[in-house]
């Protein structure tokens, strides 16, 4: 058993990275552990910024989200020191991972976020992803932060429509 709790709340983390094949976000994991009561906001982010410094966690901080994925060091620890954690423990993660996996994989299945480019305008970047993979990856210019952050809004709304139309006309015979 551990006897320091920030430890277990890391190997708990990595445990869940491992446990599925997506990037968690970081909501995703505080919804966990606040649920849970296993851990406050606040210790849950220095869990979270101590992997990542360490390199047991990969972190892609976006506009609105940041997503955290297993490193194959993570991995190795993880195999080293998992069976620290508790058994109920175990348990309770495996059971919050299975009800609600295919609701988080398909929340960080879409992304949409912009940044300001060096003429001034603005990129939009929307991506469809399917595990690790990229479905479809777009970039748009747009003049302003406000049609950027109205493109990123309806991103979740329209993906499944905009993939659908571009694939219908890469594959239209001529």
């Amino acid at each position: 058993m551990l006897s320091d709790p920030m430890t277990l709340y890391k190997l708990m983390n990595l445990y869940m990275l491992k446990q599925v094949n997506f990037p968690l976000t970081n909501s995703q994991l505080t919804d966990f552990f606040l649920a849970h009561e296993y851990a406050t906001y606040f210790t849950l982010q220095q869990a979270l910024n101590e992997l990542s410094e360490a390199g047991l966690i990969r972190v892609e901080a976006g506009h609105k989200t940041t997503r955290y994925e297993i490193t194959r060091e993570g991995e190795e620890t993880l195999n080293f020191f998992g069976n620290n954690i508790p058994p109920a423990i175990v348990t309770d993660m495996e059971q919050y991972l299975k009800e609600h996996r295919f609701r988080m994989r398909n929340e960080v299945g879409l992304v949409a976020d912009y940044y300001k480019s060096t003429n001034q305008d603005y990129i939009v970047h929307c991506e469809i992803r399917e595990g690790k993979t990229s479905l479809l990856d777009l970039s748009i210019s747009v003049p302003d932060r406000e049609q950027a952050e109205s493109m990123c809004g309806l991103w979740e709304e329209k993906s499944q429509e905009i993939y659908s139309c571009i694939m219908k006309s890469l594959l239209r015979e001529p």
